[in-house]
């Protein structure tokens, strides 16, 4: 669906929004009505208020929710089938003994961390988010404290790569419109990802796990008794290069997919070629999952039993994630009616003449785009395209296109909120209420997203 043409002025529909999103709040901490259930009716209370029609509204629900759940569920699903499969044959408990014993556990946080960071590269973040769960809890389980020392460290790892770094599908848009040096982006990306997730991420994150207390969650795993192993009876425990084998699968398939995808686009392949087809279907992130999971179980589960018992113990995995993949959709449900509302032709048209410097007025409407409509990828597109014209008109040399990209992609990382399906699968999966994600999550995001704009600015600066 394309968004309609704005029913209101700029400052009405954002006043719609933030009383959508106060709302929402109220319902959900205050009154304590289920989230799914806030959400859905909030999404629906909102597209009455900036003008659908009411003949459309059933479409402009589905629009978000369709879009988001239909990955969501899959990848969900897959990652905890793969991760309860890793659980019960002690697989998990074999990365992490080896991730402890390599970098011991002053180490942890940053070992998962760097894992994340390379594993980003081509995953998505909600992909390899899920793919980590099962080892970030199990190292959680193992030392005890709060789940955020582990968790944020990965979870941001995964989000500063996803935003900033090509072939992720947003900076290579941004890039792209602006007519930024995909490869060059790629490069001065990385380092400015590391940089700015050590400075951001992993030193913000041992300060707020050391004031907020999030035990581990059990919506993933299910609840271990006291004294329960977790491992089934009898079964062999696999080898650490199995374990990296199974989890290296996905990482090389979704690869295919990301790089190919990005060279013909570039043109550097032509698009049609059987093989490049072939190798995107399977490189395509639920295809690569699946194909993960089917090796799982001829390498973890029936080694050690039969097809029965691993289809109930796959099945068993799937019943605790329901609610999160439902929440998820309804935050894209809600993100979705907001982008459709016309919010972002709005908010574009008031700023696109701020009268200051290139890099700052990127940074500034990416960062409102992100808040008003929630989605990271929307707002890096949005903004390129809204400054592509000033952007041509300033004759910039190739770094520093790269560096308005990154700008771009720092202001589309701040302040993920309630809006954003990626604020509820974090919140979900870590087993963290609204309050505490927006203390947390939605922080580690913020300062993430402000020391990527600090470091463009300051190469902005000097070359």
């Amino acid at each position: 669906m394309e968004a309609i043409e704005p029913q209101f002025g700029t400052l009405t529909l954002l006043l719609i929004a933030a009383g959508a999103v106060a709302v929402l709040l109220f319902l959900i901490m205050k009154v304590k009505l289920h989230a799914f259930i806030s959400l859905v009716l909030v999404s629906v209370l909102t597209a009455v208020a900036v003008g659908f029609e009411p003949g459309d509204i059933p479409d402009v629900l589905m629009f978000g929710f369709a879009d988001t759940i239909g990955s969501v569920a899959l990848l969900v699903a897959f990652g905890v089938m793969l991760g309860r499969l890793l659980e019960v044959t002690g697989g998990a408990q074999t990365l992490a003994d080896t991730l402890i014993g390599r970098f011991g556990e002053k180490r942890a946080p940053m070992a998962l961390g760097v894992a994340s960071l390379l594993f980003g590269f081509p995953i998505f973040f909600d992909a390899g988010l899920v793919i980590f769960v099962p080892i970030i809890l199990t190292v959680a389980r193992r030392f005890g404290g709060s789940v955020l020392y582990y968790a944020l460290p990965a979870a941001g790892a995964f989000a500063a790569m996803h935003a900033i770094v090509p072939p992720h599908p947003g900076p290579v848009a941004a890039a792209n419109l602006i007519g930024a040096n995909v490869g060059l982006t790629l490069l001065v990306g990385i380092p400015v990802a590391a940089v700015a997730w050590y400075v951001g991420v992993m030193l913000v994150s041992r300060f707020l796990a050391a004031r907020v207390d999030v035990p581990v969650s059990d919506v993933v795993f299910g609840e271990v008794q006291d004294g329960e192993n977790a491992e089934e009876p009898g079964w062999r425990q696999p080898s650490f290069a199995t374990v990296l084998m199974l989890l290296l699968i996905p990482l090389v398939l979704i690869s295919f997919n990301t790089v190919l995808s990005t060279l013909v686009e570039s043109e550097v392949l032509a698009e049609g070629q059987d093989w490049v087809d072939f190798l995107s279907l399977i490189g395509i992130t639920p295809v690569a999952l699946l194909i993960t999971v089917l090796v799982a179980i001829l390498v973890l589960g029936r080694p050690n039993a039969s097809m029965a018992t691993v289809s109930k113990i796959l099945d068993q995995a799937l019943g605790p994630v329901c609610a999160i993949i439902l929440i998820t959709g309804a935050g894209g449900m809600f993100g979705g009616v907001l982008e459709l509302s016309g919010i972002g032709d709005a908010l574009s048209g008031s700023l696109s003449d701020l009268g200051i410097s290139l890099i700052l007025q990127a940074f500034i409407i990416a960062t409102l785009l992100r808040v008003a409509q929630g989605s990271a990828t929307v707002a890096l597109t949005t903004t390129g395209g809204l400054i592509a014209g000033a952007v041509g008109e300033a004759g910039l040399n190739d770094f520093k296109l790269t560096l308005l990209v990154i700008a771009i992609a720092a202001g589309a990382t701040v302040l993920s909120h309630v809006n954003d399906s990626g604020f509820w699968l974090v919140s979900r999966l870590f087993g963290m209420d609204e309050k505490t994600t927006l203390k947390t999550w939605t922080v580690i995001e913020t300062t993430l997203g402000l020391t990527v704009f600090a470091i463009a600015s300051l190469l902005w600066l000097v070359t």
